[in-house]
């Protein structure tokens, strides 16, 4: 997908974030209560590229912070797959030991994209802004977070294993890969 938008093969940066999500009474391993949320279930996470295109995902328990499920989806596989990729965006929860264990372990920078004015009112220098504020890149994975959400099966979490959330997510994302050659293709 990536060549036929005339862009190289390996994604040079990528935008990491997570999304909890309330399970069904089905049981099984990896649930657990996320109390940002107030949501009994699980977490995705994923790895996407600046085009919105998945190229990694976990899920585990809701009840883990995003550092510690930020290091199971950056697995050194996962390295090995993207060899040109040296930046990632990501949110404040990504700050501290995870920037640092991920500069160390994977080579990778970490960048959290913020407001550059958004503090200046609390020194008297602009006034408070109003409404919502698009973060740059940022806006990627939650577009990402949106599209998979129109999968039925990713509505909610329904299943047993962990594993299998992962492949409804890869296999959500086919689809809409297949749809988006398909229309480049015409």
């Amino acid at each position: 997908m990536r060549e036929t938008e005339g862009r190289t093969r390996g994604p040079s940066g990528a935008i990491l974030d997570s999304q909890a999500v309330k399970s069904t009474g089905v049981g099984g391993p990896e649930r657990g209560y996320d109390g940002g949320k107030r949501l009994a279930g699980r977490k995705r996470y994923l790895l996407v590229d600046t085009g919105s295109l998945v190229l990694g995902a976990h899920v585990h328990a809701a009840n883990l912070h995003d550092r510690d499920g930020g290091q199971k989806l950056l697995t050194s596989e996962l390295k090995e797959e993207l060899p040109q990729l040296a930046v990632v965006w990501a949110d404040v929860a990504y700050t501290g030991r995870f920037r640092e264990w991920v500069r160390q372990e994977r080579g990778w920078h970490v960048e959290v994209p913020r407001h550059p004015d958004r503090q200046l009112w609390r020194y008297g220098l602009e006034q408070k802004p109003q409404g919502f504020l698009v973060l740059p890149r940022r806006w990627v994975v939650e577009r990402t977070f949106a599209w998979l959400g129109q999968a039925r099966r990713l509505a909610k979490d329904y299943e047993r294993l962990p594993e299998t959330a992962v492949a409804m997510i890869h296999a959500a994302m086919s689809r809409i890969l297949l749809r988006r050659l398909a229309h480049a293709a015409c």
